[in-house]
């Protein structure tokens, strides 16, 4: 007994020593403790990019091959990031940077266009341990919107920023400017087309292959190993939007939310419903004051809440333990996660 009383006051002077004086390694009976063993080793971080009406059936191998390729890619960069002590925040943005950089993802290059065939970009971040936010809408010459986000979380008093006063600060604080023929693909072109030549002969919301075309956002969760967790999202918005639409995307607490108390969130899907049923936040509320874990608080929230609206989506999220969520009421969601032991999964279509 005297042993385990006298081992205890030797850890506990361990702990005080590292927090007073910062030591990075101590000695105690033969075994040296780093100060990463105090730390949460139990990162992780999630991917979306997109949920919708993907059904395997309409997808070629190629193109299969093609995202799940991409998203390994992009996950294993944010792991890195995490593995090798960075920030939530810094893991959340750069693997957002990568996936607005693809034209495979609804963001950045390659964003679905309005009825003017123009781009309007709106991305969103949060850091769940000060609860800090920023969110751009309607931009359509920042390469990364969700950097810009950060920025205006960081650098101004105010949480979001639209159109050309969003740009202006981004050019004032050294962002990425483009002209917005960059973000054009080809693809997205024929893809407004179509949308309008359907919108004119039935009603397009109740045809799943064309409503896929309308929607489309990426995102990212992550917890690090200091535990704190971060959230971002980034999307062009629905293809052929009117009146300068802005979706949940850039809505902290819709499709954004972080809270180290409970976990982080990023959204996809039918942005007006998320809106209403300020989805993020609602799944960390449940968390919070109902007791429920990561996977129920996200089930009821997409599953009855979000669906019984009619509308449709999902989430992808991380708990301040390391749990994740992966939740859908579609067919399919491009999504990735990897966890502290390096597990790594990437599904895309709901019966993965």
């Amino acid at each position: 007994m005297i042993f385990r009383f006298n081992y205890f006051i030797e850890l506990v002077s361990i702990i005080l020593f590292f927090f007073l004086f910062g030591c990075e390694n101590y000695n105690i009976r033969g075994k040296t403790f780093n100060q990463n063993d105090l730390k949460n080793q139990n990162f992780g971080i999630v991917i979306h990019g997109g949920a919708g009406t993907i059904l395997q059936k309409n997808m070629t191998k190629e193109m299969d091959l093609r995202y799940r390729i991409k998203l390994e890619e992009i996950v294993k960069l944010g792991y890195s990031i995490l593995k090798n002590g960075g920030t939530s925040q810094e893991a959340v943005e750069k693997t957002i940077n990568e996936m607005e950089n693809s034209p495979l993802f609804n963001a950045g290059k390659g964003a679905v266009l309005n009825s003017k065939a123009q781009i309007e970009l709106d991305a969103s971040f949060m850091n769940g341990k000060t609860l800090n936010a920023g969110a751009v809408a309607g931009v359509n010459t920042i390469k990364n919107p969700i950097s810009a986000a950060i920025k205006v979380m960081e650098n101004s008093p105010h949480v979001m920023l639209f159109g050309d006063g969003a740009e202006e600060f981004a050019l004032s604080e050294g962002l990425d400017i483009v002209d917005p023929d960059y973000f054009f693909t080809k693809e997205r072109l024929q893809d407004l087309k179509r949308v309008k030549s359907a919108e004119k002969k039935t009603a397009l919301f109740l045809d799943n292959d064309l409503k896929n075309l309308k929607y489309g956002t990426v995102g990212c969760v992550a917890l690090d190993k200091n535990g704190n967790l971060a959230a971002g999202t980034s999307t062009g918005g629905m293809t052929n939007k009117k009146w300068n639409r802005i979706g949940d995307a850039p809505i902290i607490g819709a499709g954004t939310y972080a809270n180290n108390k409970t976990c982080a969130i990023s959204a996809t899907g039918w942005g007006e419903f998320f809106i209403r049923n300020v989805v993020a936040y609602d799944i960390s509320a449940l968390m919070e004051y109902k007791g429920l874990n990561i996977k129920e608080a996200s089930d009821i929230v997409i599953n009855q809440k979000v669906a019984k609206l009619g509308g449709d989506g999902g989430v992808i999220g991380i708990d301040k333990d390391g749990n994740i969520a992966m939740e859908m009421n579609t067919n399919g969601m491009y999504r990735a996660y990897m966890n502290s032991r390096g597990d790594l999964i990437i599904k895309i279509y709901s019966d993965e």
